[in-house]
């Protein structure tokens, strides 16, 4: 026998984790189901550190709720005693004229100001020298533009996703991990989800299941999700004190005007990974199922990295690999979300799609979903699925 819930929350990852959470708190018989034990290494939802920021160059519709993310967090960390976000703060430079092209837009730093203007977020615009004193690990040209933060930083993805589980469980929801569904069908008025273990039926399902949405839902909102292959990197570095998150924020580095002109790192922080961690945007490298993921990097790749990107830019920081892993994410045509009905069954609702830059609004997602689904609140048109079709 079917076992009944309000909503059932597929895929337990970044937002699947915030949903289940919200919704529990505000008293949802809700349950999470997940294919693995999340937090895990085998989605899009891990790495140790994700930057965290709160003026969004990708958008408007986003800094609210980086900003709404950053305080959840805060109230989760006084909950739980777990230190979940370090505000060690956060760069974003440009040194490519202004012709960088990030996220599917162009102009990030100037974009990125303007949103900290518009939204009331405390920054500062630093010109090379100044940024070079502050920050000698940075080797900034002196034509570039720098956007500093000092309430950004970084968020460790694994202790955020254990938190909103540990947090949700204690307000009643119902957590199954190791089960994959196989199926989600209308049946008597509600949706009916099928696992190779139990079947469940709720009310309204959100599919949170990252590069298993495609598997699981059909149609027009998941034809035109990529999958890409990305790659994470710790170098190591000649004089690693200066980059210590003491005194060295996270920062995106934009330098040139193709999509995949650009580079973002972070700072070491002390019993993570040693070395200085840095990753790119690649778009080329595509798969069609995440089990299909190659997970072994090659010591090209590594290089090829350092070469392309870190060389002449991070001061004394060497192309020795400590650490290299594989991770994927979908991306959407626009980079922008996809939240909203996946098909004409309104009783189901896709959230996906990050497109490289959504952990750090998770948490604020999470909410706003939770409130929608409780008629508090309207999820953005510009997340539509619709629009997939050209329609907004």
């Amino acid at each position: 026998m079917a076992q009944n819930y309000d909503v059932a929350v597929i895929g337990l990852g970044a937002f699947g984790a915030s949903i289940l959470y919200q919704l529990a708190r505000r008293s949802v018989r809700v349950v999470g189901i997940d294919l693995y034990v999340p937090p895990h290494d085998r989605g899009a939802s891990h790495g140790e550190t994700r930057i965290t920021r709160q003026a969004i160059g990708e958008g408007e519709i986003y800094s609210p709720l980086a900003i709404r993310s950053q305080s959840i967090w805060r109230e989760l960390e006084e909950e739980t005693d777990e230190r979940l976000f370090l505000d060690c703060g956060f760069a974003a430079i440009d040194s490519s004229g202004g012709v960088s092209n990030l996220h599917g837009r162009t102009g990030f730093v100037d974009r990125t100001i303007e949103a900290a203007v518009k939204f009331d977020i405390a920054h500062e615009v630093l010109n090379s020298e100044e940024a070079r004193y502050r920050y000698p690990g940075l080797l900034v040209p002196y034509d570039s533009k720098i956007y500093f933060e000092s309430g950004g930083g970084l968020v460790f993805p694994e202790r955020c996703i254990k938190a909103q589980l540990s947090q949700a469980r204690r307000h009643g929801a119902v957590v199954h991990t190791g089960e994959e569904v196989t199926e989600i069908s209308s049946q008597q008025g509600s949706a009916l989800i099928t696992t190779r273990l139990h079947e469940y039926r709720a009310d309204q399902v959100i599919v949170a299941a990252g590069g298993w949405a495609k598997s699981l839902l059909a149609g027009p909102a998941t034809s035109q999700l990529r999958l890409l292959r990305q790659t994470l990197h710790w170098f190591e570095a000649t004089h690693p004190e200066i980059f210590d998150s003491a005194q060295f924020p996270t920062f995106i580095w934009t330098h040139g005007k193709g999509i995949e002109d650009s580079f973002y790192g972070f700072p070491n922080v002390q019993g993570l990974t040693r070395g200085v961690k840095v990753a790119t945007e690649q778009y080329g490298d595509t798969i069609d199922h995440p089990e299909a993921l190659q997970r072994e990097v090659s010591v090209s790749e590594a290089s090829m990295m350092h070469a392309g990107h870190v060389l002449g830019r991070l001061a004394g920081v060497t192309d020795k690999p400590l650490k290299s892993v594989a991770c994927f994410y979908s991306q959407t045509p626009d980079a922008d979300f996809i939240i909203g009905p996946a098909s004409l069954d309104s009783r189901v609702t896709l959230v996906s799609a990050c497109s490289g830059h959504g952990f750090k609004h998770s948490a604020g997602v999470g909410e706003m979903i939770a409130e929608h689904l409780c008629g508090k609140a309207e999820i953005p048109a510009q997340f539509s699925p619709a629009r997939q079709d050209g329609v907004r």
